[in-house]
């Protein structure tokens, strides 16, 4: 997948500080909707709630919009960037990069205050590997 822009190593973690205290908003708001959540089940009398499609989870817990617009808006944040949301549990962001002719993530997760890791774009969190075992300098593309 070619995306409209490439991070050098430095570029981002120099985005790093930023998209932490987004994820910090993000984790916070995360509480709250299961925090929600769990007093809807507690109504209810269940243990875990059907699959329900958003609108009826919003008809059932109306307090859960401005939490879900509040997320929606922090994971537009991230991506404004030209990163990649990918887990709110884990924390994962991932900056698109160039090593050699392949393009790459730079692996960031939630809690360290630098990307020390790498993954290839068909692989995720469980492959990634540290950065010093790439084989080449990345570069990027404005």
């Amino acid at each position: 997948m070619k995306h409209d822009r490439l991070f050098s190593l430095d570029e981002a973690n120099m985005l790093v500080p930023q998209i932490e205290l987004v994820m910090e908003r993000m984790q916070r708001i995360g509480i709250k909707i299961r925090e929600e959540i769990e007093g809807l089940l507690q109504e209810r009398g269940e243990e875990e709630l059907p699959d329900l499609s958003t609108p009826e989870l919003l008809r059932l817990r109306p307090s859960l919009a401005p939490l879900f617009e509040n997320m929606a808006q922090a994971v537009q944040d991230i991506e404004q960037h030209g990163c990649l949301f990918k887990d709110l549990e884990l924390g994962l962001v991932d900056f698109p990069a160039q090593v050699g002719d392949e393009e790459i993530y730079l692996c960031w997760q939630y809690g360290e205050k630098e990307i020390g890791y790498f993954h290839r774009q068909t692989q995720g969190f469980s492959d990634r590997r540290p950065i010093g075992e790439q084989p080449a300098k990345l570069r990027y593309q404005q």
